[in-house]
Formats: C-alpha cells, structure tokens, sequence
C-alpha cells in the first residue's frame, strides 16, 4: 500500500537541505503521534517502509507543489500515517515549516517488471559497515545473491513463513548507474553506495504474493531509510 503526500513549503531552500534522514524524521513524527506505533523507530529488526525521493527533484519555492510517496505492505502502518497526516495542516520537514494540501491511499499494481525509485543498497561486509560497489567488483552474482538472501529474510519476517524458491530473483536485469549518496546526521556525514536499474524483470511469479511485498517493501538493506525504492514500469508509462 502506498501513500502519496502533496506539500508546499512556506519558504524557499535547497534541495539539498534535505537529506534521507529529514524524511525518514518526519514520517517517524507521525508514527510517534499514534498508539500502535509510537515506539516503532526503536523497536529492533526490520522496519517495513520505503520512501521516494522528494519530485519534482528542484529547489524548494515557497508555495510551490511538492510530493512524497511512502510504500509498505504493513497496511496498519500506512493507514495510521494516513490519519495522522490528515489530522494536521501543518508540519516541519527538518528545520521547514510546510503545509501538507492532500494526502492520498493508493494501491499499486503488480507487473513483471519493476525499475528502482531509489538506488538498491546491500552489504558486502556488515560488520566492517562495507557496502556492495558494482563499480569495484562488477560481482553481478554476488549483487543476485545478496539480493535474493535478503529479500527472503524480511519477507519471511513479516509473514512468519520459510518460503525459499530455486533460482535467481529477476530473471532479466538492465543496469543504470551506481551512485554515492551523500547524508548528513548530527553534524556527520555518510556516504551511502548503491545501484540504479532500469529493468529487473521476473517473466513467471509463482509467488505473486512474494513479488507484490518487495514492491511495497523495497529491495536490499535501508529500505526505512527510503534505498531500494521500486516502481513498475507501467506505473510510469501511465503517469
């Protein structure tokens, strides 16, 4: 399920003033406002939310139009963000004070073909906090691998299920780009590295079920941090 938020700020500012972290800030100041989720930011494991970017991707005008899409296939969780959100004209976006004009429920629709909102982030050492650069090692099974093993965890974490299938995760795959995200928390800075693509296509989902959560869910690690965000390609030849 998904939520599509429209906003205008009361002052004009950088795009770059916001950052992963803002976002991530303000859907959590939502959640806190509710009764079932007002301690979910520190409960431990997955967190099952993504985010897109903020579009049109532009400075910020004051006055001028903007959108959020938040996606989980937690229908609680979206559907309290909904009603607190709804609940108030008004909210700050970081330091930003902004109106919120509408906020909407939609449902996306499954296909066999999917394209990354957000870049796809995965581990190549966890413990060294060493994330997956396809530009380093153009390890294309390793990046399979990992993507695979972690989509079946947090789907069977959220479903409380041990479904496994044989066999790679998209059965075709067109590459975009890797790009570093710069994110800055508490004065200090990250650098996050992950991978754009333009198709990853599944031609038979015997799991239609499996497929339709990691639309809602993301793909890869930081999925709450708004990485791995997806969108299939009729959704945007239909925009």
């Amino acid at each position: 399920m998904r939520l599509l938020i429209k906003f205008k700020s009361d002052e004009s500012f950088k795009y770059s003033s916001i950052n992963n972290y803002t976002i991530q800030g303000f859907i959590y100041s939502f959640l806190k406002r509710s009764n079932s989720f007002h301690d979910y930011h520190d409960m431990e494991g997955f967190k099952y939310f993504c985010f897109s970017n903020i579009f049109p991707l532009s400075d910020f005008k004051k006055g001028e139009l903007k959108n959020i899409i938040i996606s989980s296939p937690n229908f609680k969780l979206i559907k309290t963000l909904e009603k607190e959100l709804k609940k108030r004209e008004s909210a700050y976006l970081g330091n930003y004070p902004v109106k919120i004009e509408s906020v909407s429920l939609f449902k996306p629709r499954l296909e066999r073909q999917f394209i990354t909102s957000t870049p796809i982030v995965l581990y190549k050492d966890v413990r060294k906090n060493y994330y997956f650069s396809m530009k380093k090692t153009h390890d294309f099974q390793f990046f399979m691998d990992r993507l695979k093993e972690n989509a079946l965890k947090k789907y069977n974490s959220f479903y409380d299920e041990e479904y496994y299938f044989e066999g790679n995760i998209f059965d075709r795959l067109e590459y975009g780009r890797e790009v570093a995200v710069r994110l800055k928390k508490a004065d200090k800075l990250f650098i996050v590295i992950g991978t754009l693509w333009k198709n990853l296509e599944k031609f038979n989902m015997d799991n239609k079920k499996f497929y339709y959560f990691l639309l809602n869910c993301g793909l890869g690690e930081k999925n709450s941090l708004g990485f791995g965000m997806l969108n299939t390609m009729g959704s945007l030849k239909n925009a």
